[in-house]
């Protein structure tokens, strides 16, 4: 059986994000076993799996990545929504759009300190839409 939802995520600010909490709210409950697929409808903010328990790893994310792609370099052509868009572009493929999670017990199968991120890489990205599947 397959069972699809899509939902928004509430704003962000630029920064890596722990929605960890926030997805599990949104989808129906889980299978006993499964696996569940998560994908954002975006090209300016990625998803990732990464250390939950220490926030400064959130700080790090934001550093390495413009450090990576600082904005503002004098040879991007895609300029017109801004200086952070097409380093946004580059970042969330870099990172990129979808995570997937095996279903063991009814629950995510995350390591003990793993956690779903939402990478915002625009000054002002907004709500951000899902699409959780659970295929079980």
């Amino acid at each position: 059986m397959i069972q699809q939802v899509e939902f928004n995520l509430r704003p962000k600010a630029r920064g890596a994000h722990l929605i960890t909490q926030e997805i599990l709210g949104a989808v129906p409950e889980f299978p006993q076993t499964g696996i569940f697929h998560l994908f954002i409808k975006h090209t300016s903010a990625g998803l990732t799996i990464n250390e939950n328990a220490d926030p400064d790893v959130r700080i790090d994310f934001e550093s390495i990545f413009n450090d990576l792609v600082p904005e503002n370099l004098p040879y991007l052509v895609h300029t017109i929504e801004g200086p952070d868009d097409m380093p946004a572009h580059i970042k969330s493929t870099l990172v990129g759009s979808s995570v997937q999670i095996p279903i063991t017990n009814g629950r995510l199968n995350l390591g003990t300190w793993q956690g779903i991120y939402l990478c915002e890489f625009r000054n002002r990205g907004g709500s951000r839409k899902v699409v959780a599947t659970i295929y079980s």
